[in-house]
């Protein structure tokens, strides 16, 4: 049978050297973050132009929104030019279907905060209408909005049931680190997986815990 390659994404790119850094290992995607109502990694929109601008071919820049209307949405990819809008607010599908028609050949990542039975029946809802899902541990309904960047793991059984549910590609994150992954990927089969604190340190970019988190990933894959 065929291998299985589990994607990675790494996330909260703080600068041009990490994007280089990760994609210099052998990663799938970046991901750079515009401004968020909390947790870390938010860069100005100019640094996520520079730094899109740097990625070749064949990686993705998936470019972390938390506006919550299509126009806005629209604006901030057209100033950056990435190639992937990562939603991280829980928008619905009269949303994606304007993006899909104002932004042809942008792929739409709609992140689902997996909390409980609920976030089951949102994800079923809007994986018709993205390119992919993202399962993330955000509490979209706390006073202060979580939107990712928790560290935390949320319940992976409600994300394999996610991922036995949609056709959509399903890419898992929250609280992954080298530690952890490889039963993260036996326990959910997402199609790919997103790190962000788990591979860095004094919150740079760790040459080694990245290199630790893409050898778990490959390992997981050999023996799935």
């Amino acid at each position: 049978h065929d291998v299985r390659m589990t994607r990675i994404k790494i996330c909260c790119i703080a600068n041009v050297t990490e994007a280089e850094m990760a994609i210099g290992a052998g990663v799938h995607a970046v991901g750079l973050v515009a401004c968020m109502p909390s947790g870390p990694g938010p860069i100005d929109d100019a640094l996520i132009a520079t730094i899109a601008a740097t990625v070749p071919p064949g990686v993705a820049a998936f470019h972390l929104t938390s506006e919550r209307t299509a126009d806005a949405i629209m604006a901030q990819q057209r100033a950056a030019g990435t190639g992937v809008l990562q939603l991280v607010d829980h928008l619905e599908p009269t949303v994606h279907a304007a993006l899909r028609r104002a932004l042809p050949g942008i792929a739409i990542v709609q992140v689902v905060h997996v909390e409980d039975e609920a976030s089951i029946t949102y994800a079923e809802r809007v994986a018709g209408g993205v390119h992919a899902l993202l399962l993330d541990s955000g509490r979209p309904s706390a006073a202060v909005r979580e939107l990712g960047g928790t560290g935390r793991v949320h319940d992976w059984s409600l994300s394999a049931r996610i991922v036995s549910r949609v056709r959509t590609p399903v890419w898992l994150a929250g609280g992954l680190h080298p530690g952890n992954v490889a039963a993260a990927i036996a326990r959910v089969r997402p199609f790919g997986v997103d790190v962000c604190s788990g591979v860095r340190t004094a919150g740079a970019l760790d040459p080694a815990r990245l290199a630790a988190f893409i050898a778990a990933v490959r390992a997981a894959d050999a023996h799935s």
